[in-house]
């Protein structure tokens, strides 16, 4: 028998295709749920870094327009003179602030000597008691309007990326419009609830229930707060506790460098 070699092999079929294993169904949904949540984190991580300018790409933000931040420390003194609490705080630098670029308004009206004296003699008159609050850190509370960059506070600079500083969204101790930025705050906060401003005096805020009356002075930081009307007392230091944190609340007895006794008869 003779046999034909040819190298011109034609093959009319191909092998079939090698079909997918079964795969199960939880498994997929597993690394499903697995890459939605790395996709979420990465987008985090870019919001985050968003909060954070590089000066070194930004040239629209210069080293030498970056306010730089300094640690402050003191001692606060009782009605003694003795030292209570040792205070350390994060300040801004405000020296290099400009005018119209940083800050517009810094004028924050503290309550006069005499608007506090006169409502000691309300108070007598009308035979309630006066509290005080003295919110913490007051100052980090006020909201800002300018775009204000500060650098890293020394001690917590992030070597990974040193070159980055901070956006505020909040006041800062040190900044030209923090006194301002808190007040408003405040203002805004305690109107909200039902008082009314005065006209003629600024920190002062009144509110009527009835035959009672609710009246809170402020000055900076520091709080008085009195009514005929124990509920409402109660009522304006549970609102203030939910909105910020205090560092003290208790009946009047030291403010603005005068000592407060409140008697039976008077204070």
């Amino acid at each position: 028998m003779k046999i034909e070699e040819s190298l011109n092999v034609n093959f009319d079929q191909s092998p079939p295709p090698m079909s997918p294993p079964l795969e199960d169904d939880d498994v997929l949904k597993c690394d499903f749920i697995e890459n939605q949540e790395k996709d979420l984190e990465i987008k985090e991580n870019e919001l985050l870094d968003s909060e954070v300018i590089n000066i070194k790409e930004s040239n629209d933000h210069l080293l030498d327009t970056i306010i730089g931040t300094k640690w402050v420390f003191e001692d606060k003194l009782d009605e003694n003179d003795v030292v209570s609490r040792n205070k350390a705080r994060l300040a801004a630098q405000e020296y290099n602030q400009l005018e119209g670029i940083y800050f517009d308004e810094t004028y924050a009206p503290v309550a006069r000597l005499e608007s506090i004296r006169i409502l000691f003699a309300y108070a007598c008159a009308h035979d309630f008691k006066l509290y005080q609050i003295d919110v913490k850190s007051a100052f980090l509370n006020g909201f800002i309007n300018e775009e204000v960059y500060v650098a890293q506070p020394p001690g917590f600079i992030d070597f990974e990326k040193p070159n980055h500083v901070f956006k505020l969204k909040k006041a800062l101790y040190g900044l030209k419009q923090a006194p301002k930025a808190w007040y408003d705050r405040l203002k805004a906060f305690i109107i909200k609830h039902k008082y009314t401003m005065r006209l003629v005096d600024n920190t002062l805020f009144t509110k009527k229930r009835n035959s009672h009356i609710s009246i809170v002075q402020i000055y900076v930081d520091d709080i008085i707060f009195g009514s005929t009307c124990q509920e409402l007392c109660d009522d304006f230091s549970k609102i203030m506790h939910d909105e910020f944190e205090m560092s003290m609340m208790d009946e009047l007895n030291f403010s603005l460098g005068l000592q407060i006794k409140q008697l039976d008869d008077g204070i």
